[in-house]
């Protein structure tokens, strides 16, 4: 494993945001949502492709939280322009489980 500097590390922007829209991604490769979530004032709403059908639903995921990268380049999905990573982890058989704060907090704060 390659390490890496606590300033690399401040670069990565994480912030946590709600889920204001989702939606089936119908032209997706593989079955994926068109998130919508806000990110706070500062950043505003982002949108990002994820490929989390397994285990959620668009209407489950609207008003939590997630917890996204904010400072990717913009990158072309399909007919999307995916803005934001929202991150989670592979269980061991493949679905992704969200990242998501224990309670409530305020969008667009960065992960501490």
């Amino acid at each position: 494993m390659e390490t890496i500097s606590w300033q690399d590390f401040e670069k990565v922007e994480l912030r946590v945001g709600t889920v204001v829209r989702a939606e089936v991604f119908k032209e997706a490769r593989r079955p994926a949502y068109i998130l919508h979530v806000d990110f706070g004032e500062e950043i505003g709403t982002l949108k990002s492709s994820a490929q989390i059908t397994d285990l959620y639903t668009p209407e489950g995921l609207v008003g939590s939280q997630v917890v996204g990268v904010v400072n990717f380049p913009t990158k072309q999905i399909g007919p999307i322009k995916s803005q934001c990573l929202i991150t989670g982890f592979p269980t061991a058989d493949g679905p992704v489980v969200l990242i998501r704060p224990e309670r409530p907090v305020a969008n667009g704060l960065k992960l501490a």
